[in-house]
């Protein structure tokens, strides 16, 4: 596994590996890995890379001036550890000087999507999202790149990024990995204490019961948002609500995919989720 830091190591490193015939696979990430990060490397490579890069960067454009940058976990020999027993190939590790260097004024907007629910709540989310992706892709410029579902409006805005802009890339968005109560892994469930962790996965019960509510016929919005947040009831919901997974927006009808979403806080915590509801 070859670690480089500069923009130029990751093109020389990916050029190489292309000349020698290899199918570039991408996963970034910010780090601080666990089992659903390292599923996205064997989607990779199950969609024919042959050379894997993974990227760690937390990114400060997509954090609020109330968020959590500054104490967003990291721990770099960890996560390296990590990545070598999944036989990755090269992972960029860059400095925010490196991607950000002074005098940058770009930032890169997505309209619609982009907009409803995280876009709403996280003013300038998106922009930072989209934004460090399509610098990512420039560096890296992989063949697939490999996203996880639990951050499914980022993974909506990433497309309609990539089809707008006619980046050169195939997009494959992998399954959540869950714990086996439920709770999707991520890495800001480190911060969550001991009795915190144990309600955790009411968030995931409560989209559950909306999906189940959907299944077995119901098919009116506000009966099956009531429903979710009845199940959550005396937990600090952002929001819990049925969304085409397009738009983000309220469903136009219930015959078609759609998308059950939830964001919750505990103590200093947020935590995201949902279930995608296939179409009838």
């Amino acid at each position: 596994m070859i670690i480089v830091r500069t923009i130029d190591e990751t093109r020389d490193a990916v050029a190489r590996a292309r000349m020698a015939g290899a199918t570039i696979g991408f996963v970034p990430t910010m780090g601080f890995l666990h089992e659903g990060h390292l599923s996205l490397v064997d989607v990779a490579r199950e969609r024919g890379a042959s050379f894997v890069v993974v990227s760690i960067f937390v990114n400060p454009k997509q954090f609020g001036p109330k968020e959590d940058f500054s104490r967003y976990p990291r721990d770099e020999a960890r996560d390296m550890a990590m990545l070598d027993d999944r036989n990755v190939d090269v992972v960029f590790l860059p400095e925010v000087e490196t991607m950000y260097p002074s005098g940058s004024q770009t930032m890169v907007s997505v309209a619609g999507v982009a907009k409803p629910l995280e876009g709403e709540r996280r003013p300038g989310h998106f922009d930072g999202v989209a934004t460090v992706v399509l610098k990512l892709f420039d560096i890296v410029m992989p063949d697939v790149a490999i996203f996880g579902r639990k951050d499914a409006q980022q993974c909506a805005v990433i497309d309609r990024m990539v089809r707008d802009l006619d980046v050169p890339v195939h997009l494959e968005f992998a399954e959540t990995v869950r714990e086996e109560d439920g709770l999707a892994m991520s890495s800001r469930n480190s911060y969550l204490t001991a009795d915190e962790r144990k309600i955790a996965p009411v968030l995931h019960r409560a989209l559950r019961a909306g999906e189940e509510a959907i299944t077995h016929g119901i098919h009116d919005v506000e009966s099956i948002e009531k429903l979710m947040l009845r199940v959550a009831d005396g937990i600090d919901v952002d929001y819990l609500v049925v969304v085409d997974p397009l738009t983000f927006e309220a469903p136009i009808d219930f015959d078609r995919e759609l998308l059950l979403a939830g964001a919750i806080r505990l103590g200093k915590t947020r935590l995201i989720d949902n279930i995608r509801v296939p179409r009838r």
